[in-house]
């Protein structure tokens, strides 16, 4: 009897624990065109997949409390890491196409990639003017973060004679 008294309170312990220790997230997502995105995962910092979006756009996804990031992604979009501050649970995000650049150097694809982070800010105040979102700035943080490094590694490989 001592036992199964102990097992119990061992499991609503572990389960009131687990349970305050979440929080729940959501949001909308759309491209820069002000369309909702069907199907955007949402992972978390080791892209363990946590949710996905619905055909409108939203999602819902409940993290543990100490997630600080999060990793936005889909096919054709570019993906987005974003860190959020502590008291917003609501993230409305916009994802930019993913161009295929062909014939250019890896600085001038980050120059343009950058040129069209940086319009971010003007497009997420359009959609809160047209009531696509409900906040004029995002409650996240972003940073660009360019591939230039990586493209230049990769050249590096396909030159090299084997």
């Amino acid at each position: 009897m001592k036992l199964s008294s102990a097992l119990l309170s061992l499991t609503l312990l572990l389960t009131t624990q687990v349970i305050g220790q979440t929080r729940t997230i959501t949001g909308k997502i759309i491209d820069d065109h002000f369309y909702p995105i069907y199907d955007v995962g949402i992972y978390n910092a080791d892209t363990i997949l946590l949710g996905k979006s619905r055909d409108s756009g939203i999602f819902t996804v409940t993290i543990p409390s100490d997630t600080k990031f999060l990793i936005i992604a889909a096919i054709a979009l570019e993906w987005k890491r974003i860190e959020w501050v502590a008291n917003c649970d609501k993230l409305e995000i916009i994802l930019l196409n993913s161009g295929s650049y062909d014939f250019m150097s890896a600085r001038k694809v980050d120059r343009l990639r950058k040129k069209y982070f940086d319009k971010l800010s003007s497009l997420h105040q359009t959609a809160f003017e047209k009531d696509i979102f409900n906040m004029n700035k995002p409650c996240y943080v972003e940073k660009f973060i360019p591939i230039k490094q990586n493209l230049d590694e990769i050249h590096r490989k396909r030159t090299q004679t084997p």
